[in-house]
């Protein structure tokens, strides 16, 4: 009889956590991990991305600031900087989201994330906003380190937030696909050199378009990072080499189309459950 009655004071054994319409517990863990990883090793995700930043600004303000003149009607630095921060804010995004990703695969830690119960949704939500949040602070931390340097105005508040975040919300997508598609870390490299650094040189980061000849103006229209770029410098200096709102729509559209491919990739589990 003794037995039986502890047996039956035995608390009953853990139930299965209930999950709902959003598992919002996965989600802030799986998102709360891709900003510790980062964060972790900030001197090098961080500091290191806001250093090159300054040092394109020493460079480029030795050697063309003077002779260069104003541009748009302010200082060749003060045009200068929202470029080189868009910079930083696109390099980072991406390589949060292809990182993280591309590591998992090597290192065969793709369970981690496919086991749990996280829908697809889920996981994208985790894995770009993780990456907008480091786009996101290597921004600020650069604007803030220059400011003892270079005096910036700020006209559009509105656009300073939309294509900051626009452009972070769009490379930490296109880093979802690259590190679903990439096997090895040089696929990696492949997008890095040969699509995004030309995209972003040859966007207007150092330079009006206005000054580019036929057909280079046109071509440079066509490519979405110039946008980015324009609206964001529209935020702070006022002027934008390009219709404004055609930015807002062209970034809108993109990050739509984008935002369904990393979904989509991630529900097929294409290259993560292989």
């Amino acid at each position: 009889m003794r037995d039986q009655a502890e047996i039956t004071a035995q608390p009953n054994p853990p139930q299965p956590r209930p999950v709902g319409l959003v598992n919002w517990l996965g989600l802030w863990t799986l998102y709360k991990k891709e900003v510790f990883r980062f964060l972790k090793v900030s001197i090098q995700t961080i500091a290191a991305p806001v250093a090159t930043t300054l040092l394109f600004m020493m460079v480029f303000s030795l050697a063309f600031g003077a002779q260069r003149g104003e541009v748009h009607g302010v200082p060749y630095t003060a045009f200068l900087l929202p470029g080189l921060i868009m910079m930083g804010i696109l390099n980072n995004a991406f390589a949060n989201s292809s990182s993280s990703l591309i590591v998992a695969k090597v290192q065969g830690n793709t369970v981690d994330f496919l086991m749990p119960p996280l829908s697809s949704v889920e996981l994208a939500v985790a894995f770009i906003g993780g990456a907008v949040t480091r786009g996101v602070i290597v921004g600020a931390v650069t604007g803030l380190a220059v400011i003892p340097f270079v005096a910036v105005p700020i006209s559009h508040i509105w656009a300073i937030f939309y294509f900051g975040l626009g452009a972070a919300i769009m490379l930490s997508a296109i880093g979802v696909i690259a590190g679903v598609w990439a096997e090895k870390f040089d696929h990696l490299s492949v997008v890095t050199n040969f699509v995004i650094m030309p995209l972003t040189f040859l966007s207007g980061t150092f330079y009006s378009v206005e000054v580019l000849p036929e057909p280079f103006l046109t071509i440079t229209h066509f490519n979405p990072f110039f946008y980015m770029i324009d609206g964001f410098r529209y935020g702070f200096i006022g002027v934008a080499d390009s219709q404004i709102w055609i930015g807002v729509l062209v970034i809108g559209a993109i990050n739509g189309v984008l935002l369904t491919a990393s979904y989509l990739l991630l529900h097929s589990g294409w290259r993560l459950k292989s």
